[in-house]
């Protein structure tokens, strides 16, 4: 039958013949428009099954999908054709009768039954009702089926498999649950490394606390071999071994993800490398493998290299390097591999005490003392009261560069330097040998992040109390007896109760999604941003209860900050995965220069790059130029790390290279300086405290009050009873407590004094300069105002 013909029967059937004549025109019709579902009757399709369509045991979070836009029907060149089979719809009619349909609860229920949650269901209403509402015309099978609802010839329940289609639309996550499910599937992980499973390994694990030599027999079995894999958590320590290995004749390469340095002169791969863990290979076989720090398996946003490297790594031996802690989870681990693991345990090599007594006081410091703070506040006025007291101290934090630490770190441990403390955060806790006999924990609070990506202010762990205490009196160093302590009285008997308190059982590994996953994810949901598929792949994911799915925090940070740069999934991903400071605005900024230049296919060279930074650049004046500079030092490694990754449009990697040796120089020099860089900061404030709003003013108070409230903390107990009151009865002044205190000295004093009577005087004669000009040019403007 023609659809002419067909047309044309349709029109001449009486009204209450149409209704009951629908079964044979919509077969009719079928070869031309396809099928028509749920028009035939009630709807059919109510009474399957939708156990495939919910999948799993799993309830996803219905929060994480967002919803895509349907755009209405304009108008179709071909005209309303449900118009012309049947008759105009009514908007007010169907309105009432999509507000009907909306209210059944049976709808409501069939919709949980396929995925459609209240919350979901209502936002994939809101769109069905607007689609319907504004679109010109509309498919003829919809369009029929309310037109006869319209008549009373069908029933509302009859919309479902529209609404139906239509929320896949919107929510395609719905029409292909199941397939994600399998590509989220981490249970089996062992799985991945057909490699590793195709040998039978031999699993060592070296077992004991800091300066135990655990690492050192891990590292002669891996010197020994004809080839061998070193794999660290940190640059400091492949670079250790990088050195180690070539000074004792055993040829290696150097890989880090800033990084490549082929030993070879014809560039040939050496027979041993020592890496970073996160760039290890799983693919080339070694004889030996050495996994150093194996507990930080458990780390929230790192876990996964160690994961990866446990259980894909080709060698016949693997030593493991770490805490007790770990022994259990890996022993299961490696039974699910069908590998055994043989333990050794190592004692400590020298005796570690802790004292009977706080420090109290900085003026009871000590040669050899390392004062350990957990914030850069901390380091900035511990290093500034030392400095004070005629001492001088070197400085080591997590942010400043490799070359700086190192250079820190040789400047403590030479003796014919005056520089004998050190002032660090848990940064030494590895990866630099430092001669160290006294710990002093100047707290004990220590800010995180958990598995969920919280950030929590806790009491220090004890693992992480026995990794850093463990640092003094190491077997190497000049002091063959460590010591330990807190800075406060009140936090020795916490310090004591965490260091002997069971270190708990590493109980889970990370994993983390590939770039082939995330892909698989894509393909079923092309329209989602990636920061949205990461998302909804952690909610689907499955893992045994032996693994986690790290936190992922920091990749989506930096897909939702270029996410409106057009990039293909894959150098996304790849952009994303870069090691980024998101605390650090320049260097967030560069990550987003750097992806919308790869957009326009434009490389970015040295000339560039040196624009981008504003070099040359100068020596930092204050702790401000300082941070400035360190950010900039990111920016340089972040070209290196994405110009291995691509290096057609980061071609300059070498010039950027020495560019970074000679700002790290310059950060060397400012960190030497770090003193007198913080006393030039405190003095601009101080000297500005004057012309602050109120606010501004309250604030800068409330933070050096906060700092005399710290200073008095480090005197003997009593010191604040002792202090004597202003001569009018009242309270002393703040820069009188200051100097009290230790903050400030008298001739300090009497200096701010000078540079702030001088500064004024020079915007006073500013501000007379410049309304002697504002005056001059309003009467070249107006000559006549006399």
């Amino acid at each position: 039958m023609s659809f002419p013909r067909c047309a044309l029967l349709w029109a001449r059937l009486p009204a209450g013949r149409q209704a009951g004549h629908r079964a044979a025109i919509c077969s009719a019709l079928r070869p031309h428009f396809g099928p028509f579902p749920g028009v035939l009757g009630q709807v059919s399709v109510l009474a399957t099954t939708s156990s495939s369509a919910s999948g799993g045991s799993k309830t996803p979070n219905t929060a994480l999908f967002v919803p895509l836009s349907v755009k209405p029907q304009g108008p179709s060149a071909d005209g309303d054709v449900g118009a012309e089979l049947t008759r105009p719809l009514d908007k007010n009619e169907v309105k009432k009768i999509l507000d009907k349909f909306y209210k059944r609860k049976e709808v409501q229920k069939l919709g949980a039954d396929y995925g459609l949650d209240a919350r979901l269901f209502h936002q994939a209403f809101i769109s069905f009702r607007n689609y319907i509402m504004q679109s010109h015309s509309l498919d003829v099978d919809i369009h029929i089926v309310l037109n006869d609802i319209c008549f009373g010839a069908a029933h509302v329940d009859d919309l479902f498999p529209f609404f139906l289609r239509h929320a896949k639309q919107i929510f395609p996550v719905l029409e292909c649950k199941d397939d994600l499910r399998k590509i989220s599937d981490l249970r089996i992980p062992p799985n991945w490394y057909p490699d590793a499973r195709a040998i039978q390994r031999k699993i060592i694990f070296h077992s004991g606390p800091t300066n135990s030599g655990k690492t050192y027999h891990a590292i002669q079995k891996y010197l020994s071999a004809k080839s061998g894999v070193y794999c660290g958590p940190l640059k400091l320590l492949a670079h250790e071994i990088f050195e180690k290995s070539n000074a004792a004749g055993v040829p290696c390469d150097l890989v880090t993800g800033e990084e490549r340095v082929t030993i070879q002169p014809d560039g040939k791969q050496a027979s041993h490398v020592a890496c970073t863990v996160e760039m290890c290979s799983v693919t080339t076989p070694y004889e030996v493998a050495v996994i150093d720090e194996i507990q930080m398996i458990r780390d929230p946003a790192r876990g996964w290299a160690w994961t990866r490297a446990l259980l894909g790594l080709c060698a016949e031996e693997i030593h493991l390097c770490g805490e007790p802690a770990a022994i259990d989870l890996v022993t299961e681990l490696m039974f699910t591999t069908g590998e055994e693991v043989e333990v050794r345990d190592y004692k400590r090599l020298t005796p570690i005490s802790v004292l009977d007594h706080a420090l109290e006081s900085l003026d009871n410091l000590r040669p050899g003392d390392c004062v350990v703070c957990f914030s850069k506040n901390d380091i900035y006025s511990v290093s500034r009261q030392i400095e004070i007291r005629g001492l001088e101290s070197a400085v080591i934090y997590g942010s400043l560069p490799p070359g700086t630490k190192l250079a820190q770190a040789k400047k403590f441990n030479d003796p014919n330097d005056p520089c004998k403390i050190l002032v660090a955060t848990d940064a030494i806790g590895m990866g630099l040998n430092l001669s160290i006999r006294r710990i002093i924990f100047y707290s004990l609070i220590k800010p995180s992040i958990n598995e969920k990506g919280e950030k929590e202010i806790e009491p220090i762990t004890t693992s992480q109390a026995l990794q850093i205490a463990g640092r003094a009196g190491r077997f190497s160093s000049q002091f063959k007896e460590g010591e330990v302590t807190t800075m406060n009285r009140e936090d020795l008997s916490l310090l004591k109760e965490i260091l002997n308190r069971p270190v708990d059982p590493i109980r889970a590994a990370g994993l983390h999604p590939t770039a082939e996953q995330i892909e698989m994810f894509a393909y079923h949901l092309p329209d989602t941003t990636l920061s949205n598929l990461i998302d909804i792949f952690v909610d689907f994911s499955q893992v045994d209860g032996q693994y986690f799915v790290c936190n992922m925090d920091d990749f989506k940070f930096s897909a939702e900050l270029i996410q409106h740069i057009p990039l293909s999934l894959r150098v996304r991903y790849v952009f994303c995965t870069a090691p980024i400071n998101k605390k650090q605005p320049f260097v967030c900024s560069s990550l987003l220069q750097f992806a919308r230049q790869y957009s326009r296919n434009e490389p970015l060279t040295f000339a560039w790059l040196r624009r981008h930074i504003k070099w040359p650049l100068l020596p930092p004046k204050n702790i401000k130029d300082l941070v400035d500079l360190e950010a900039i030092h990111d920016v340089l490694d972040l070209y290196l790390w994405l110009s291995y990754r691509f290096m057609d449009m980061f071609p300059d990697a070498s010039f950027i290279r020495d560019l970074q040796k000679e700002l790290d120089a310059i950060i060397q020099d400012g960190v030497h300086n770090i003193t007198k860089l913080i006393k030039i900061s405190e003095t601009r404030k101080l000297l500005n405290l004057e012309s602050f709003p109120s606010e501004s003013q309250s604030r800068l108070s409330g933070v050096l009050r906060s700092q005399a409230r710290r200073a008095r903390g480090t005197k003997a107990l009593g010191s604040k009873a002792a202090e004597p009151p202003s001569p009018d009865g009242g309270e002393l002044s703040l820069a009188s407590r200051l100097v009290q205190q230790g903050l400030l000295t008298p001739d300090m004093l009497k200096q701010l004094e000078k540079e702030w009577m001088t500064q004024q005087i020079e915007r006073n004669r500013e501000r007379t300069e410049s309304e002697t000009h504002s005056k001059g040019t309003r009467r070249k403007k107006e000559p006549d105002s006399d």
